[in-house]
């Protein structure tokens, strides 16, 4: 069957150069950037040696870099607040945002729009944007996030924003890569709304009550006042750090710096304390766990045989034939003894 758009086989034949990628990131080229993250992506066979060979590189080039991810309610402006930090930012940092969008369970397709949302600062030289679809991942996290950072840091972007689709899922898999978690929230919400249970609470190391302006900032200012009562309530996290309630407005910048200075005295004190070498020490392990489980997924299923008997078991256990633990219990005997 001949393709609809005749431009597809060829991208899919295009060899990748890998060299040409190395060079262009080690440039900052954002292109060659975005390519090496799409490659990092792939699930494609012919494509998994060339992007472990591209990530290890990229992991021996990783540049210093604050992880910062940032999480919080729908509709509580994180894009907005994320662009309007970030163009504070360029002036001083080279900032990557990492956009993840909610994707269909049904179509896998996904909205990726936050790069048309943050136009100026996507057209920012020292600014660089990429929307990943957040696929089956919990914590509106994308599978190869870890990776796009690993990428983004060898690109020389030292500020690294996570942004994720939003409150409801496991935010846990955010913590586990970020060094400061950032927590965005709105004022006058509701707690049917706002979706807060404590353990969301407590893995802040920062909340920050959005579009406090005009007719909303003395709701914003009770809010603040709220959530500093609760999390005085709280356990001392393990930076021995407490974290702090601010307001700001994305739309007009008000308390955006101040903000961002509360950022950087938490990364001298946790740098100081050897909090964060500690943490990216536990989040390395945590990546080669998650890498392990990664490409034993790939090896089972990119098996031309175990495919094969996986879709005759399909059947069998459809028909009732089969027991899915039977099923499970001898395709993997099967993977393990090819």
């Amino acid at each position: 069957m001949k393709s609809i758009n005749p431009n597809i086989s060829r991208r899919q034949s295009r060899k990748v150069d890998l060299e040409q990628l190395k060079k262009g990131i080690l440039q900052s080229n954002k292109t060659l950037l975005a390519q090496a993250i799409t490659l990092a992506e792939s699930s494609r066979s012919e494509d998994i040696a060339l992007k472990r060979e591209l990530l290890d590189w990229a992991g021996a080039h990783a540049k210093p870099s604050y992880r910062i991810g940032i999480t919080g309610v729908p509709g509580a402006g994180k894009s907005t607040l994320i662009e309007a930090l970030g163009l504070q930012l360029v002036n001083e940092h080279r900032v990557a945002v990492l956009a993840i969008d909610p994707s269909s369970q049904k179509t896998a397709g996904s909205i990726l729009g936050d790069k048309t949302r943050m136009i100026e600062l996507g057209r920012h030289p020292r600014a660089f944007i990429r929307p990943s679809p957040a696929g089956n991942t919990l914590g509106g996290v994308a599978s190869r996030t870890r990776e796009a950072i690993a990428l983004c840091e060898a690109a020389g972007f030292n500020i690294i924003l996570i942004e994720t689709v939003g409150v409801g899922q496991s935010e846990v898999s955010v913590k586990q890569m970020v060094d400061f978690f950032l927590l965005v929230l709105i004022a006058g919400a509701g707690d049917e709304l706002q979706g807060m249970k404590r353990g969301i609470v407590e893995m802040a190391d920062f909340i920050l009550i959005n579009k406090a302006d005009g007719d909303n900032k003395e709701k914003a200012t009770i809010a603040r006042s709220d959530y500093n009562r609760a999390i005085s309530l709280f356990p001392m996290p393990a930076s021995g750090i407490k974290p702090k309630v601010k307001t700001c407005s994305a739309l007009n910048g008000d308390g955006l710096q101040e903000a961002w200075k509360h950022v950087e005295t938490y990364f001298q004190d946790i740098i100081a304390s050897s909090f964060f070498a500690s943490q990216r020490h536990e989040q390395a392990v945590e990546w080669m766990r998650e890498s392990i489980n990664s490409q034993l997924l790939e090896l089972f299923y990119h098996k031309p045989e175990i495919n094969q008997t996986l879709q005759e078991f399909t059947v069998a256990v459809k028909n009732g034939d089969m027991h899915p633990l039977t099923a499970s219990n001898k395709l993997l005997k099967h993977f393990l003894e090819s």
